[in-house]
C-alpha cells in the first residue's frame, strides 16, 4: 500500500494557474488586492486539479498513540491521559471537536497505538502495536511497524476521500509526542536540540532541561540516519506520527488539500515530505504554534502560516480555525462578479 501510494503521488497542476490567474484579474476588485486569499486559491487549484477547487467538506482525522520515551519523566502528565482524551474526542467534549462542528467536519478518531484498550463506539481501532518503546533505550518500534503505521495513515485519508471530503485536516493525541517530534526534527535538521524543545504539556523549567537531555541521550544512543526517514521513524518516532505522515501522502495521491496543523504534524509533514517530495505542493501551513521547534520545520519546509495565535494545543485546533481562509479563498474565485458580468467599467485598474 505505502509503496502504490509513493507512486500514484504526482506534483500539482501548475498550468491551471494561469487559468485561475486570469480570472482573479476578471473579478471586481483590483488586481491582488485580496492579498495571500489569491495566491492560497492558485494553490488549491493546483492541488485538486480544478480550476474552480472547493474545499467543503473538510475531514478531521485525529491519531491517538502513546509513547515509551514518556517513562523518561518528559511530560507534565501520565500516560494514561491519552486514553482518557480518546474516551473525550469521541464523546465530543474536546478542542477539536467543538471546532470540527464549527466547519461541519466530518471527524474521525483513530486508535493506532493506545497503550490501553479504547472503547467507544466512535474510534476506529487500527493498533500496531500498545505504544511505542522508550526510544531512550532501545528502537521506537521496527521498520515493519512503522511501514504499517504508515498505511493506518493512508487508509484513513482513504476513508476521508471515499466520504466525500475535499479538504484534510489531520491531528493527534498522545502523551509525551512533542518528546517525539522535537527528536525528529534535530535528526532531520541538525540543529541543537534546546533550539527545539518546548514545554509541551507545559513542563517545568526543570522538566524542559531533563527532557533536552532524554533526546540528546536518545540522538546518541541510536544513531539513525537522517537520509532514511522509514528508518527515523521506526528508532525515533512515534506512532501516531507515523499515521499523520501516511495520511498526508494518501490525501495528496488523491489531489486533497491539506491544511496542516502545528509543532507535530508540521514534523510529521517534514518526514513526510522527505518520502515523497511532490507532497510540499499539496501542503497549506494552519498557523504557527508557540512550540520553539516549529519555526524551524516551518523554515526547513518553506512554509508561511497562515494564523499566529500563540496556540500549542495540537488535535487538529489550529488547522480547523483556520478552514474558513480556504473556504473563503475558494468562494471568492467562484462568486465573485467580474467586471464585465456586473457592468463595471475600469477592470484591471487600481483604484
Amino acid at each position: 500500500m505505502l509503496a502504490d501510494t509513493l507512486a500514484s503521488l504526482t506534483p500539482v497542476d501548475a498550468n491551471l494557474a494561469i487559468v485561475v490567474q486570469a480570472r482573479l484579474d476578471s473579478l471586481t476588485k483590483p488586481p491582488g488586492s485580496l492579498g495571500r486569499l489569491e495566491s492560497l486559491v492558485l494553490e488549491l487549484a493546483g492541488m485538486s486539479g480544478e480550476a474552480l477547487p472547493t474545499v467543503t467538506p473538510p475531514g478531521v482525522i485525529v491519531f491517538a498513540a502513546d509513547h515509551g520515551v514518556a517513562e523518561e519523566g518528559v511530560s507534565a502528565f501520565p500516560q494514561e491521559v491519552t486514553a482518557q482524551m480518546v474516551a473525550n474526542f469521541v464523546a465530543g467534549g474536546a478542542a477539536i471537536n467543538v471546532f470540527a462542528r464549527q466547519i461541519g467536519a466530518r471527524l474521525e478518531v483513530v486508535d493506532v497505538g493506545v497503550k490501553g484498550d479504547v472503547e467507544g463506539a466512535g474510534v476506529v481501532h487500527d493498533k500496531v502495536r500498545r505504544g511505542t518503546a522508550n526510544f531512550a533505550r532501545e528502537d521506537a518500534m521496527s521498520l515493519v511497524e512503522a511501514e504499517r503505521a504508515l498505511e493506518v495513515g493512508i487508509r484513513a485519508a482513504e476513508r476521508s476521500h471515499a466520504a466525500g471530503c475535499r479538504c484534510l485536516i489531520v491531528g493527534e493525541m498522545g502523551i509525551a509526542n512533542t518528546t517525539a517530534s522535537s527528536t525528529l526534527l534535530a535528526a532531520l535538521s541538525g540543529r541543537p536540540v534546546s533550539r527545539l524543545v518546548g514545554q509541551g504539556t507545559g513542563i517545568a523549567p526543570v522538566r524542559l532541561a531533563h527532557k533536552t537531555e532524554v533526546i540528546v541521550g536518545a540522538l546518541a544512543a541510536r544513531c539513525a540516519n537522517p537520509s532514511q526517514p522509514l528508518e527515523l521513524l521506526a528508532k525515533l518516532g512515534g506512532l501516531e506520527i507515523a499515521a499523520m505522515a501516511g495520511a498526508y501522502l494518501g490525501a495528496a495521491a488523491r489531489r486533497m488539500p491539506i491544511l496542516v496543523d502545528g509543532f507535530i504534524a508540521t514534523v510529521a509533514a517534514l518526514l513526510a515530505c522527505r518520502l515523497a517530495p511532490a507532497l510540499r505542493g499539496y501542503l497549506v501551513f494552519a498557523h504557527r504554534s508557540r512550540e520553539p521547534g516549529h519555526d524551524v520545520a516551518l523554515e526547513l519546509l518553506e512554509a508561511r502560516p497562515l494564523l499566529d495565535l500563540e496556540l500549542r494545543l495540537g488535535e487538529g485546533t489550529g488547522a480547523a480555525l483556520a478552514f474558513p481562509l480556504l473556504e473563503a479563498a475558494c468562494r471568492m474565485l467562484a462568486d465573485m462578479a467580474t467586471f464585465d458580468s456586473a457592468g463595471v467599467a475600469g477592470g484591471g485598474t487600481e483604484t
